[in-house]
């Protein structure tokens, strides 16, 4: 990044309401979002140059807000997709390009405002390479892929229900330290094994929730972010990667794309593991979180059910994960990567200090890691409190 400027996230911030909103649609949900975190961060509409988004292409985004925008990025690479544009966003400021750049996304997943019944978007239809080649044979969408891959997982290396049941007993811990977590009640490794079956070996709790809700985060130049309102935060490393869109094509069900995002952003931040302070990883289900800290090289690879075991990534734990409750217990309105960013941000900020059991106390590196389709594609970035 030598002679480049810093890129720094400095507005962060949810919809007005996440959970349930069925009298909003999913761009009214990006549309509070992105006003939130504008004034989050003292911007204005006007000072926003560049548009990322995922879902809507980024011009609807930018008209619907009113925004004519000389830059834009619509990746779409599923829930990984927000992550992946923080890493392009940043490129974009340090290059010059751009001054003021907005990442947005969220949907209207539970309610569905607006979207016919049953649909379920264009990955899976007939034209696909999923609606040609895997749907026909009866695989049931993303879950099944994941539950075939945790299988194999499980098959492999002897990682048990009981371990990925922890994660999901985490998240909930943490999200009940969370108000505007959709699930706060307390949830135990038993109940989590004792809840339904969906796709073996995933019961209930093994699986993210279904929420309305949106996210958006604001970035600006080092410079620049020093005149405003919060705290800057400054993005230091970024990867992304690939090796599949069919889960039956994976070259290892065991393994993701993480292994190849996740070295890229530890060698640009030029950071080790054990210097990262709080992580969120996304949460599909429970495997996605597993696997990716194998992936992301904070454990070896068949070692994530030992490494999440024991309260180790639970409030109080030597490895803060998932603060905000995540996509298990926090909300997932389809796409989660955007959360992933905003609760790290906040953390690195010190936003919850007057909340001791939530706030990882003196968190200056954290970790973001994005995951979408079945296993398909990664982004990763490290963030450092300026």
């Amino acid at each position: 990044m030598s002679g480049l400027r810093d890129a720094t996230v400095v507005g962060v911030a949810e919809s007005d309401k996440i959970g349930v909103v069925p009298d909003k649609s999913s761009l009214q949900l990006q549309g509070e979002a992105t006003l939130n975190a504008l004034a989050d961060a003292g911007l204005k509409l006007s000072d926003v140059e560049g548009v990322f988004s995922a879902g809507f292409r980024p011009t609807e985004v930018a008209e619907y807000l009113g925004i004519q925008p000389r830059y834009f990025d619509g990746t779409h690479v599923g829930g990984s997709s927000f992550v992946v544009h923080l890493g392009h966003a940043a490129e974009a400021i340090a290059s010059g390009r751009i001054d003021v750049a907005l990442i947005v996304g969220g949907e209207s997943g539970r309610s569905r405002v607006g979207l016919p019944a049953g649909f379920s978007g264009s990955h899976s239809s007939a034209q696909s390479m999923e609606g040609q080649f895997e749907n026909p044979y009866g695989l049931p969408g993303a879950i099944g892929g994941y539950a075939m891959a945790c299988a194999r997982h499980m098959h492999l290396y002897g990682t048990t229900s009981e371990q990925l049941a922890e994660i999901a007993v985490a998240a909930r811990q943490w999200a009940g330290l969370n108000p505007r977590a959709y699930k706060r009640e307390p949830l135990t490794v038993g109940e989590v094994l004792a809840s339904p079956i969906i796709s073996w070996p995933f019961r209930k709790f093994d699986c993210c929730l279904v929420t309305d809700a949106a996210g958006a985060v604001v970035l600006t130049s080092l410079d620049r972010a020093r005149d405003l309102k919060k705290k800057p935060v400054r993005v230091i490393g970024w990867g992304e990667g690939s090796d599949h869109q069919l889960i039956s094509q994976i070259p290892d069900l065991t393994s993701g794309p993480g292994r190849i995002s996740g070295p890229d952003a530890f060698a640009m931040a030029g950071v080790r593991h054990e210097d990262i302070d709080v992580a969120q990883v996304y949460d599909s289900f429970t495997y996605t979180v597993l696997t990716s800290l194998e992936d992301l090289g904070f454990c070896k690879k068949g070692e994530g059910g030992d490494f999440v075991s024991g309260g180790r990534i639970a409030p109080g734990g030597d490895f803060p994960l998932n603060t905000s409750g995540g996509g298990l217990s926090y909300t997932h309105p389809g796409m989660f990567g955007i959360f992933t960013i905003i609760e790290n941000v906040r953390q690195l900020r010190g936003d919850f200090v007057n909340q001791s059991l939530r706030q990882v106390a003196g968190a200056k590196l954290g970790l973001v890691h994005g995951t979408g389709g079945k296993l398909s594609a990664t982004g990763t970035v490290i963030l450092a409190a300026d």
